[in-house]
């Protein structure tokens, strides 16, 4: 059902829809788009749901009259029509979900059946509530633009990235100072002192220049890094009255977005634990829901370095956003043993012992805590210390306002 919601706007110039590009109603609908499950049912979450032509629908009308682009007459109409989909605002909003696929943000879901996909076109001849809908990478990425740079940390000394270390080397971007050339080095010369160096050897004769007289500038040491993205989408991430999920969806392709255009030279990958644990791509991350699953953090940890074990990267890292409480393990013969009530001893031993194998393996934790239950609290600081990693505590409603605990430089900042 269209919820009419009427807005005043006050401005010189009046908006119009052929004012309004893909991008603008991407970001009007993102919420939405996004969504994880908590709107419908948290109770029975249905982890195979997409998103319906009938809710994209249903998003771009309540964008359109929450940002005052219908005409009083069109909304008046499209709220006495029998389907407000057939009135006028149905046909204006068709034309922008079918814009939306054009521009390249949308596509009809995969494996949708043509008979209710209407011949696999978004929003022409399909039946709204079958047809499901598949969000474009160039979607993905637009969801995923704000920056979270501040989560990685350096260390390693690799030739190829973009993370700060305390080291120095010889490279096209110099720092200023220059020093003798050591076999290795690249020949980045400084060329005034090089010169120098041979003028003061050679007062009396002719300038030649020797290997001793070579000088070469210095560059700030960057390296590159193997991430795993561990997100958490169990049943906890929607259940106590508040939605996790989505929260935590967005720090991911943030973070997704920010790697891959900051850091060329890392790779990433990302890894739904639940019950079990299990790699998705990029392209699913957007629309991934949450399921009636408990939280097997050991699996997740055990399956992201296997990942990272593929990697030729001297800095490897887990990002993992979750609520915190592992309730699930997975026993040898594969029978998953469960338990909700409090941090049980057998779980939370398994999972120190995935921790303790990332520490051995040089692989840093680095955790999204979306809740601030003590005890739950002191488990992130656990991992967080085992493994020299860094904590990041916060809600759902002050994502962006948290506290840093950076366990490898020994301090505590504040984030804005």
């Amino acid at each position: 059902m269209l919820r009419a919601t009427r807005a005043v706007r006050y401005s010189k110039v009046e908006p119009t829809l052929d004012d309004l590009d893909s991008a603008d109603l991407m970001g009007m609908i993102q919420d939405q788009l996004l969504a994880s499950g908590f709107d419908r049912d948290p109770w029975a979450p249905d982890p195979d749901a997409r998103p319906t032509l009938d809710d994209l629908y249903q998003a771009i009308a309540e964008a359109l009259l929450r940002e005052g682009l219908v005409d009083e007459a069109v909304l008046d109409a499209a709220m006495e029509a029998e389907d407000w989909r057939q009135s006028e605002l149905g046909r204006l909003v068709r034309d922008l979900a079918q814009r939306l696929e054009r521009d390249g943000f949308l596509r009809p879901g995969e494996g949708d059946d043509p008979a209710a996909s209407g011949g696999g076109s978004v929003g022409e001849g399909a039946d709204p509530g079958r047809s499901t809908l598949t969000l474009t990478d160039k979607a993905v990425d637009f969801l995923g633009y704000r920056t979270l740079k501040d989560v990685l940390g350096g260390a390693g000394a690799a030739s190829l990235g973009a993370h700060d270390t305390d080291a120095t080397t010889t490279g096209v971007e110099t720092t200023g100072a220059s020093r003798p050339y050591a076999f290795g080095d690249a020949l980045n010369l400084d060329v005034s002192e090089t010169f120098k160096q041979a003028a003061r050897r050679g007062l009396d004769g002719p300038l030649e220049l020797e290997e001793g007289d070579l000088w070469v500038h210095e560059s700030e040491l960057t390296s590159s890094c193997a991430t795993v993205v561990l997100l958490d989408c169990s049943h906890s991430m929607i259940l106590y009255g508040e939605d996790r999920f989505t929260p935590a969806k967005r720090v991911a392709l943030a973070l997704a977005h920010l790697i891959r255009t900051e850091y060329p030279g890392d790779t990433l990958r990302f890894v739904l634990f639940h019950d079990s644990a299990e790699e998705i791509p990029l392209a699913r991350l957007a629309t991934a829901q949450v399921g009636p699953y408990h939280t097997n953090t050991a699996e997740g940890l055990r399956l992201a370095q296997k990942l990272l074990a593929r990697q030729r990267k001297d800095m490897k890292q887990i990002v993992m956003i979750t609520d915190g409480k592992p309730s699930a393990i997975t026993l040898p013969g594969g029978r998953i043993y469960k338990n909700a009530y409090g941090l049980d001893p057998l779980v939370l031993g398994e999972t120190l012992r995935e921790v303790g194998a990332c520490r051995r393996s040089g692989i840093q934790v680095n955790t999204f805590m979306l809740a601030r239950d003590p005890e739950l609290i002191a488990f992130v600081q656990r991992v967080s210390r085992m493994t020299r990693g860094k904590a990041y505590f916060t809600t759902p409603r002050t994502i962006g306002r948290y506290v840093l605990q950076d366990f490898q430089a020994r301090r505590t900042k504040l984030v804005n």
